[in-house]
């Protein structure tokens, strides 16, 4: 009869052990809010705004699966003061839901599913998110690191973050809906993502369209693979980012500004016909605005190499340097990949040409042949004191100066002071007096230029503003007809021809039109 008795009492208590199993939850089925987000004492914020929003039942739901980028509460904190509100401010925003759901995937996803570069979509669908994982393992969402990974419940995995994300179109955006697919790939590559998701960052980045990168890889004889294998890919991208946000209307002639790379600084022109240059690269497409700054695409990727024209700023040589930005010859002398020879007259030069002439230096930058005037202290190649040899030298500007080593170096009558300053584009020879070229006249009949060229100097295409297709005679500086023929799209190749200055004369239904240009 005990035996009995215990053996009920037994039954009755595993029944109720069950029971209250099952009703405590240890066997029940767990989901993202109830079991990881509303437990959490760092993301309390996150669970109100849920709950605020009614988004709670949804992520409740144990027949769906998910993936939940969860900011904790520092993350709303630090967004609050970037918007300079509350945590009451967020809460009362009225696009709060589309920014919840923006953290939200319709699929269970781990961290260790994701690939750096992932593009993924969530349950907001006004914008893609953009994963990261870098080399050392730790993984971006967007600009948000995430600090907690791989919560699971029933329904899918929360990983904590430490930024709220927001669906903001950015400059990345503009890159890859506008098919910048090699400056995409690069960004990813570099693992540069999170910088520039980054929704409250304010940033000017100058894009390399695809040509860009093909022409780059060409001249340095690799292939696109090539340059995302460059140890300096992370200092090259870095260097088309400004740290600013700033329009094209905001850009002036020689401005001279600091990228995020610190290697080296970007060199600006604005031409008199309204064309921007960022070093060497022409802007073709310019004020393209993102939510966190604007894109100007640019026809060449810019490289933070010291250039001939950082040997002048970097020394002192500010009458020079003014000259250059004056005559819109800095997109010329900052070609990273130009090999250049610059005979660099000081400041005291300068001062002694306008005492000759009974001026100043603003009567010397007003010259109406400024250009060539520095062009004819330019010799393509790069040639040290060593290779220098009595006779005479052609220059950019097409005539010729002449090198006496007899007693020290001389050019024309001006004494070389400090030779064999290199670049990475050359060498610059600095020299004690401004060299003054002879009056070009073999072709003055087609030297009042009416159309404007660039670049210029160029060193294979050159494109022509509001004439975009007709016949073309093309002379040299002794004028001697090089080349003629038909053009459309407002270009002309001129690789095959030798450096120096040319003169052309353009002829369609719209009438005649004549310009010079350099070819380097």
């Amino acid at each position: 009869m005990k035996a009995q008795l215990l053996h009920s009492l037994l039954h009755k208590t595993f029944f109720f052990v069950l029971l209250t199993t099952f009703s405590t939850g240890i066997f029940a089925q767990t989901n993202v809010f109830d079991d990881i987000i509303a437990t959490s004492p760092d993301h309390t914020t996150l669970a109100n705004a849920l709950v605020q929003e009614g988004l709670d039942v949804a992520l409740q739901n144990n027949a769906a699966t998910l993936t939940v980028f969860a900011p904790d509460n520092a993350a709303f904190d630090d967004l609050a003061s970037a918007l300079n509100t509350t945590v009451a401010g967020l809460l009362a925003l009225p696009n709060l839901s589309d920014i919840l759901t923006y953290h939200v995937l319709g699929t269970s996803v781990q961290s260790s599913a994701i690939n750096n570069g992932d593009i993924v979509t969530p349950l907001n669908t006004a914008n893609t998110v953009k994963l990261t994982k870098i080399s050392n393992g730790a993984v971006y969402a967007n600009q948000a690191m995430v600090n907690a990974p791989d919560l699971m419940a029933n329904n899918g995995y929360v990983h904590s973050v430490s930024s709220v994300l927001l669906p903001s179109e950015t400059v990345v955006d503009i890159a890859i809906d506008n098919g910048f697919t090699t400056l995409t790939a690069a960004v990813v590559t570099a693992e540069l993502l999170p910088a520039l998701t980054d929704p409250l960052a304010e940033l000017t980045v100058f894009a390399p369209d695809n040509a860009a990168f093909d022409n780059l890889a060409n001249a340095l004889s690799t292939d696109i693979n090539g340059l995302l294998a460059l140890p300096n890919l992370t200092d090259i991208l870095t260097y088309h980012v400004l740290g600013t946000s700033v329009q094209s209307s905001a850009i002036n002639n020689g401005d001279i500004v600091l990228p995020l790379s610190s290697t080296n600084t970007i060199k600006l022109t604005k031409t008199a016909g309204g064309m921007v240059y960022v070093n060497q690269a022409i802007v073709n497409g310019a004020d393209i605005m993102a939510d966190n700054g604007y894109v100007h695409t640019i026809d060449a990727v810019i490289l933070p190499y010291e250039t001939v024209v950082d040997v002048a700023i970097d020394n002192g040589f500010t009458t020079l340097t003014t000259a250059v930005v004056t005559a819109e010859l800095l997109p010329a002398l900052t070609d990273p990949l130009a090999e250049l020879t610059v005979f660099a007259p000081d400041n005291a030069a300068f001062d002694n040409l306008a005492a000759d002439l009974n001026t100043d230096l603003n009567g010397i930058l007003a010259l109406p042949d400024l250009s060539d005037i520095l062009l004819y202290h330019v010799v393509s190649g790069t040639v040290l004191s060593s290779a220098l040899t009595n006779g005479n030298v052609s220059t950019l500007n097409g005539q010729d100066i002449t090198v006496d080593i007899t007693a020290g170096v001389k050019i024309n009558s001006s004494n070389v002071t400090l030779a064999d300053v290199t670049t990475d584009n050359g060498v610059v020879h600095v020299i004690d007096a401004v060299l003054v070229p002879a009056t070009t006249s073999s072709i003055d009949e087609i030297k009042n230029e009416n159309i404007t060229v660039f670049p210029n100097p160029t060193t294979d295409i050159i494109q022509f503003k509001n004439v975009t297709n007709g016949s073309f005679q093309m002379v040299n500086n002794f004028g001697v007809l090089v080349k003629s023929g038909t053009f459309e799209n407002g270009s002309i190749d001129v690789s095959e021809l030798a450096n120096g200055t040319y003169y052309i004369q353009l002829s369609n239904t719209s009438g005649t039109f004549q310009t010079r240009f350099i070819k380097l």
